[in-house]
């Protein structure tokens, strides 16, 4: 397996998801509590990189095992990585349990550096990492999968970064995770946008792999309007923010991008096609990703 294969394995394109919420909680940390604990978020980031590259690895390696059972070798042959480039199906579960073994390490030594909420949130995030994919009714397959991956992917990372930073100054208490919602909001409504996309487009191939996720309880239409309303309830959440002063005024430099966020929801109502349109909600996400992520350190640094 060469570096290219490794890195379509572990869908590296994909981890934007994690480290803009990551990025986004180290300039909310110092925008509202002014400190910053740069040792705690270099272990977590590397943590949080290996799990991610791990359970996108999984995804793939239990993808790869539903088809070989449901006798699907469509997919096996022209779909999932592992068997398109006939990959040695034991060394991916061997690859997979190293990049969990290694994040899990540098997990027990962040909650020996703070304390025991820190293993809490982790074992949570371990359990959806796994759940999602592997089991007898994977995530994934289900019609909450939309939720845990917004909420685990964008809301967990940006607490637990946020917790990292400020467990020398405070302990942790409900305000400060309710509060975080806020900021986290529209990030992680526009992961959970993503996933629905990737369903909706998906929605026959999973009929086949017998997967029943939202888009097969809701219908296309349902599913579409679902899709719009989590990037509204994304930027209302982004408003409601810095009128409470949990973000900087600039931040609602981020609605600059709502005309390009919906000539995309224009063009994906029209089509729904994997490999030509669902590259759309890729886009929206790093716009809203890098746009929420560069006015919020502007105003951080201007104090605006």
């Amino acid at each position: 397996m060469n570096l290219k294969i490794f890195l379509e394995l572990v869908e590296i394109k994909a981890k934007t998801a994690s480290i803009f919420p990551f990025l986004l909680a180290a300039l909310y940390s110092y925008y509202r509590f002014g400190y910053l604990n740069f040792t705690n978020m270099l272990i977590f980031f590397v943590a949080m990189l290996l799990f991610n590259m791990a359970v996108d690895a999984n995804d793939n390696y239990q993808d790869y095992k539903r088809a070989k059972r449901n006798k699907t070798n469509d997919f096996i042959s022209k779909t999932n990585v592992i068997g398109v480039n006939h990959l040695n199906i034991h060394m991916i579960g061997w690859l997979v349990f190293a990049l969990i073994f290694v994040s899990a390490l540098l997990g027990i030594w962040l909650t020996i550096r703070t304390n025991w909420i820190i293993l809490v949130m982790g074992l949570f995030c371990f359990a959806v990492g796994y759940l999602y994919a592997g089991g007898p009714w994977p995530l994934s397959s289900l019609p909450i999968a939309e939720f845990f991956a917004g909420f685990t992917m964008g809301y967990m990372i940006f607490l637990i970064n946020v917790f990292l930073n400020l467990y020398s100054k405070t302990t942790f208490n409900w305000s400060i995770a309710i509060e975080a919602l806020l900021p986290a909001g529209l990030i992680s409504f526009a992961i959970s946008a993503l996933l629905l996309a990737n369903n909706i487009c998906d929605e026959e191939e999973d009929k086949t792999l017998k997967r029943h996720t939202i888009v097969y309880y809701l219908g296309r239409s349902k599913s579409l309007i679902l899709y719009d309303s989590f990037y509204v309830i994304g930027f209302l959440l982004l408003l409601f923010s810095v009128i409470l002063k949990l973000q900087p005024i600039a931040s609602l430099l981020t609605f600059a991008i709502v005309p390009l966020i919906w000539h995309n929801l224009v063009i994906f109502h029209k089509k729904q096609v994997k490999k030509e349109t669902f590259i759309l909600s890729i886009k929206n996400l790093l716009f809203i990703s890098v746009a929420q992520t560069l006015t919020v350190a502007i105003g951080v640094f201007l104090h605006f």
